[in-house]
């Protein structure tokens, strides 16, 4: 049996188990989800709590045990509108008259009937495992304007053991949930009510942790001939007209009026290179040229799909483009997947592939996008590397190689992103002289290795459960004087600890040492650093792992050698 077709049945199960539960709730829509499945109820004068779900899934028990048939009634438009005003299901009748076709189809359980195109599974007998599992609200058809519906979640499998492990893993996931480690771990805020939805605030912690790998992706950039560049945040509108961006990408743009002139916070690098590529005239010998900016942008995204650090509003992409001739492309291409591949290798994410296809609302010519879509075929082809095709989730202006970084429980997350784009030289009249002394179209590619560095950060949250290795953890050693007289020593320790630099803080407080070591184990610090008279008196310190417990006494110089093999290696 077909998850799919499992967890459709069921959210009509849980649909029916609703309404004779709460008699007054609207059906919205409830279609399976890629782990599961939800429906969006509207219930006037109640708010479901947790509690509420283990009444709803008793309920959906016993509608599975009377092992009812779905049972499909074709009728007309005309009477399906009829047959649901009169049971005064406003957005089930809504939802009927956008229907291009003449006839629909209805599905009945019991006393309950649904809108559906099904198919179904034969009856709810065979409904399966099922559970539960949040609430949530949800704006009628996603927008803001309409009213909020409450939507329920839920999973479903056919056999139990299969549900188990979900949930499992499901718990798993909420341990190492980004937004509840954020706050545990004092890495970032956003701060909703004071400065708006979707941008995010670093505190010291997390923004030491973005620095570190913001340094190491400009080291990595310099070693392979990238050229920093620097572009403002807002440009006049005539900007995002010649790149399409104004026609093709309004709905996620801000815009603002200036000196009476229209302006636009970027929500694209990409034009701004250009104009740096523009502002003098290059030679085939220059080519490709390399341009890399961690540039922060801008897009509108609906409160309803804002989540954590992953769907922001303001996000900073380590962005690069380059300009190169068509003989260069393919090599071109080749060594960015290189460095995508090393990158995430270095952070410990293995990584799915997938071609990105033409969507249907696109700019530029056939053969353009067939040589774009060729290019990267060959490339990937070429490294022998194994890859899906997503069709039509290119952007308007080129196919694109996705890359998924899969994490420490195998979830996918978005990651680097390869572009080919022989758009936008056009729309921007690019050249080069090429070695005959005409003038040429450059290529361009666009690509990221990391992503925004807001959702890889989440996904890197996520995938350490905060436990970052020792390179990028933004507190590497913490020193854990037993009494106040030991301070003193601790600090000279801080002191030496610095100048090698390690990051290393104190734990100045006057509280028993093991309440402090377990503050620094929740705090989830890889080094502890206790120091009392013993350790004071022999120069030493006595050392704790995150993971490895008590390791033992060392002499600074010691511990700082063993340290810097392990920041070294990456390990």
């Amino acid at each position: 049996m077909e998850l799919e077709l499992l967890r459709h049945s069921t959210s009509h199960i849980l649909a029916a188990a609703v309404q004779q539960l709460y008699p007054s709730a609207k059906l919205g829509i409830g279609p399976a989800i890629e782990e599961g499945f939800y429906y969006d109820f509207d219930i006037p004068g109640t708010t479901l709590t947790p509690e509420d779900l283990v009444k709803i899934e008793e309920k959906m028990r016993e509608i599975v045990k009377k092992d009812e048939k779905f049972i499909k009634v074709p009728m007309s438009k005309e009477d399906a509108v009829k047959l649901f005003t009169e049971k005064g299901e406003k957005y089930k009748v809504e939802l009927i008259k956008e229907i291009p076709d003449a006839n629909v189809t209805v599905y009945r359980t019991g006393d309950f009937i649904d809108l559906c195109r099904g198919p179904h599974i034969d009856s709810t007998g065979k409904a399966g495992a099922f559970k539960l599992l949040t609430i949530a609200g949800a704006y009628w058809r996603g927008v803001e304007t309409n009213p909020m519906l409450q939507r329920i979640y839920g999973t479903a499998f056919e056999k139990e053991e299969d549900l188990k492990t979900h949930i499992l893993k499901l718990e798993e996931a909420l341990k190492r949930d980004h937004r509840k480690l954020g706050r545990e771990l004092d890495l970032f805020n956003i701060y909703h009510e004071e400065a708006g939805a979707g941008l995010v605030y670093y505190h010291p912690r997390g923004a030491r942790l973005r620095l570190l790998i913001e340094d190491f992706l400009r080291k990595e950039h310099l070693k392979r001939g990238y050229e920093f560049v620097i572009t403002p945040h807002i440009a006049r509108i005539n900007l995002w007209n010649t790149s399409g961006h104004s026609g093709y990408y309004r709905e996620n743009m801000y815009f603002l009026e200036i000196d009476k002139q229209e302006y636009v916070l970027k929500p694209m690098n990409c034009p701004g290179h250009i104009l740096i590529y523009n502002s003098k005239l290059h030679s085939y010998r220059d080519l490709p040229v390399r341009f890399f900016e961690l540039g922060t942008v801008y897009r509108y995204e609906r409160s309803g799909v804002l989540h954590g650090l992953l769907r922001v509003r303001g996000f900073t992409q380590d962005d690069a483009h380059i300009f190169t001739t068509p003989e260069k492309l393919q090599d071109e291409i080749i060594a960015v997947i290189d460095f995508a591949f090393e990158m995430l290798k270095t952070f410990g994410f293995d990584y799915e592939v997938y071609l990105s296809t033409r969507p249907e609302n696109s700019v530029g010519s056939d053969e353009n996008w067939a040589h774009a879509t060729d290019a990267l075929i060959n490339a990937l082809q070429k490294k022998g590397i194994k890859y899906a095709t997503d069709p039509g989730a290119g952007v308007f202006y080129g196919p694109k190689i996705d890359v998924k970084m899969k994490d420490a429980l195998g979830r996918p997350w978005q990651g680097p992103t390869i572009q080919v784009d022989f758009n936008l030289p056009e729309r921007f009249d690019l050249h080069y002289i090429a070695e005959d002394g005409s003038k040429k179209r450059p290529v361009m590619i666009h690509r990221v290795v990391l992503g925004s560095m807001e959702r890889f950060l989440g996904a890197l949250i996520e995938n350490y459960g905060g436990a970052f290795p020792l390179w990028i953890a933004p507190t590497q050693v913490i020193i854990l004087p037993i009494a106040d007289r030991h301070l003193g020593y601790a600090e000279k320790l801080k002191q030496k600890l610095l100048d090698s630099e390690i990051r290393v803080e104190v734990d100045p407080r006057r509280e028993k040492i093991n309440l402090k070591i377990r503050e620094a184990q929740v705090q989830k610090i890889p080094y502890m650093l206790i120091v009392g008279d013993k350790e004071e008196a022999a120069g030493k310190v006595a050392v704790r792992s995150r993971h490895g417990g008590d390791i033992g006494e060392s002499g600074l110089e010691e511990f700082l050698d063993k340290l810097r093999k392990e920041i070294d290696t990456k390990a």
